[in-house]
């Protein structure tokens, strides 16, 4: 996997797996392992372009306090055969194993603008019609939506003081159907993930409220040194996540 400077920007392009692990109590201590290897087990993975291994907050929210169960994982891969391998492979098969709730999807990438670790993502390339990924009747394509940013320091209370209303609209918001905050440090460099119903959903809540406060203080006041937005559709999902208005449910997506 490459890993450049910010100021040596490049562009990535390809298709994004997404893993959700809430662990079991007596699993937790692999995943801080896990957590603590990071991206050095991701090392030799066919056709992974970039890899990520999230830790969140509290019960999977937009807290500071860091929670002892909840991960996340986000890879971009060339080719969608090589996020099916993966997929299908033992590295998420021993997450799942592990996990109270777990959570996987595919996806295409729509839009993107920004950047992460100074790479640029763009839009996936047309893909070949895998088996896998057709079927027989025809059936409406949820959206997600990726955002992430690297706080400047001085900027970090500010930040976080704007978390807990706009964590409680997204809760609040129709058609919102999974959300977790994640995060690669502590205070940061922060990333959202989120399922939608339509687009009409996702939009009225990225331009209403407290997410579009935040947003207009975080670029006015120049809360990041580098961020990203990405939308994506979603192609293929599978396991169990609580519905964002239900934390103690397990409903069922995939």
């Amino acid at each position: 996997m490459p890993t450049l400077a910010a100021n040596d920007a490049s562009s990535l392009s390809g298709v994004v797996v997404v893993l959700l692990i809430n662990y079991l109590p007596n699993q937790r201590r692999w995943g801080w392992l896990k957590l603590m290897q990071g991206t050095a087990a991701l090392k030799g993975t066919p056709g992974m372009l970039f890899g990520k291994v999230m830790g969140s907050g509290s019960e999977g929210g937009f807290s500071l306090r860091p929670s002892s169960s909840h991960q996340g994982l986000v890879a971009l891969f060339e080719k969608a055969e090589h996020a099916l391998e993966f997929l299908r492979g033992p590295t998420v098969a021993a997450y799942r194993d592990r996990a109270q709730n777990f959570w996987s999807g595919l996806m295409s990438v729509e839009s993107a603008r920004g950047a992460w670790d100074g790479q640029a993502w763009e839009r996936s390339p047309l893909l070949s019609p895998l088996p896998e990924l057709v079927h027989d009747q025809p059936q409406p394509q949820l959206l997600a939506a990726l955002t992430r940013a690297s706080i400047r320091p001085a900027k970090a209370m500010s930040f976080w003081k704007q978390a807990p209303a706009t964590e409680s609209d997204l809760r609040r918001s129709p058609g919102c159907l999974l959300a977790m905050g994640l995060g690669e440090a502590p205070l940061l460099r922060q990333c959202t993930f989120s399922v939608w119903q339509d687009t009409a959903a996702m939009l009225g809540y990225s331009m209403n409220g407290a997410h579009r406060k935040a947003v207009e203080q975080a670029y006015s006041k120049g809360y990041f040194s580098e961020s990203m937005f990405v939308r994506m559709r979603v192609l293929q999902h599978e396991g169990s996540w609580p519905r964002p208005d239900e934390p103690e449910a397990q409903t069922a997506h995939g």
